[in-house]
């Protein structure tokens, strides 16, 4: 029997849900606020959590991080008394299944969790499946490593052909979405260590207080709902690679036990006094300045010495011009076998556009539109109306002579992307005919984020 956890600080709420789910054959928990929560989570395995977005002791979008933390496999469903499009946008990036407004209608919620268990059952893999040596657990790795033929991408290639054999320590630098992860990757592929764990970790998406835990492991007992000994990713990565992504959002006193570990290769699972020897190669990878960050005192002179044995920047796509078909053509590749479609290539005036687009997402934001090109041709190569209006008709998104991104404010972007991402939802719902759950599907999102943008951006259907 699936196990539920209600979260809300309205015991009636509570006490309705609980009773309404008791009624559907569920076994339901309830909890009045965060941290009440967490150790219910630490000490039972739930199937679904329903967690309101306003607790008295918690922010809904961090008790949602926390959670992930503790249990990866966990499907979380945010609640609200407000229908609010960027609350559930933040939710699903922090890793929400789907979104709810209050007032709560039984049949939309019994839906909403038979959909969010039949798509958890339909996953094979295990937890230990996607923390194993494949690289499906990178985010875009799958995707495939792709060299590109501009210097800039010939000269990190030579870097991790120079390197991947060594056993030193790697920072990366760049942008996000310029594939800092493909690079990590490529370099332990290359290495004597590949066919040994890469454990990759997003260092920003770790809440303060349970990284040390995830990264270093603890006995049971350590602290309250510690039931049992469980392992760090450092164990789990041992004789392999660790990737730590966005190492700047590391907390000082875990860059402390970061340090220990390079310097004496010996971890301390938190609440133990035994010392345990491991071989880690590590790579890091940020785009922040960390030299700003050491000297604004936010991180740690020392372990960014100790890091930065050797340092990768990748350019910004928009500075390796010469790689941009390249790539196109790739996920071009990609999207034709994802979709079953045998698009061959583009037309002139849609490689113009391409090429000569700003790419302030770099190779992410270039996969995506490129997927939703494909999607959208009819014929055997993607004309220029196929692309989304921001590509074709850039406005804020052109060069300057100088090379550098047009000024606007941060309020100009955020309805620069509101506007692609409404034009996107109704072509995609006109291709599909209105089919919400074809739509959903196409756009990587589930049905209930679709409604809420059909909502919110007030798209009549």
């Amino acid at each position: 029997m699936d196990r539920i956890l209600v979260i809300d600080d309205d015991h009636e709420i509570r006490k309705v849900l609980c009773k309404y789910l008791s009624s559907q054959d569920y076994l339901a928990t309830q909890a009045s606020g965060g941290r009440e929560a967490i150790e219910l989570v630490r000490n039972t395995k739930f199937n679904i959590v329903l967690c309101d977005f306003k607790l008295p002791d918690d922010n809904g979008l961090d008790l949602i991080r926390k959670i992930k933390v503790l249990d990866p496999d966990c499907i979380i469903i945010m609640i609200t008394g407000h229908s609010d499009v960027k609350v559930a946008v933040s939710a699903m990036k922090y890793g929400a299944y789907s979104f709810l407004a209050k007032p709560i209608q039984p049949d939309e919620l019994m839906d909403l969790i038979k959909e969010a268990l039949n798509s958890a059952k339909s996953n094979d893999l295990t937890t230990e499946e996607r923390n194993s040596f494949s690289s499906d657990h990178c985010g875009d790795v799958d995707a495939g490593y792709v060299t590109g033929t501009s210097t800039e991408s010939k000269l990190v290639q030579k870097y991790i052909e120079l390197i991947a054999p060594t056993d030193i320590s790697v920072v990366i630098l760049g942008e996000t979405g310029t594939g800092k992860v493909f690079v990590a990757k490529a370099i332990h592929d290359r290495s004597d260590r590949k066919n040994r764990p890469f454990i990759a970790v997003d260092c920003g998406a770790l809440p303060e207080e349970l990284a040390g835990s995830e990264l270093f492991g603890h006995i049971k007992g350590a602290f309250t709902g510690a039931l049992r000994d469980k392992p760090g990713q450092f164990e789990l990565a041992d004789r392999g690679t660790m990737f730590l992504d966005e190492i700047g959002n590391l907390s000082y006193e875990n860059q402390i036990k970061l340090l220990r570990v390079l310097q004496e290769k010996k971890i301390k699972r938190i609440g133990s006094n035994q010392e345990i020897h491991i071989d880690v190669r590590l790579i890091t990878a940020t785009n922040l300045d960390l030299s700003k960050a050491v000297q604004s005192g936010k991180f740690r002179e020392d372990l960014f010495f100790r890091l930065n044995e050797f340092l990768i920047q990748i350019q910004p796509l928009r500075k390796r011009k010469r790689d941009i078909i390249l790539f196109a053509q790739h996920f071009l590749d990609l999207a034709n076998r994802s979709l079953s479609k045998e698009v061959t290539g583009f037309n002139q005036e849609a490689l113009e556009k391409i090429n000569n687009y700003y790419w302030y997402g770099n190779l992410r934001e270039l996969k995506n539109v490129i997927k939703r090109a494909v999607l959208f041709c009819s014929g055997r190569e993607i004309s220029a109306n196929c692309l989304p209006e921001e590509i074709i008709n850039p406005q804020y998104f052109k060069y300057e002579t100088n090379g550098a991104p047009p000024n606007f404010d941060s309020a100009d972007l955020r309805s620069i992307v509101e506007k692609a991402e409404r034009n996107l939802i109704i072509e995609t719902m006109t291709k599909m005919g209105n089919n919400k759950s074809k739509t959903a599907k196409i756009l990587d999102i589930d049905r209930r984020t679709l409604y809420n943008k059909l909502t919110g951006y007030n798209i009549v259907t």
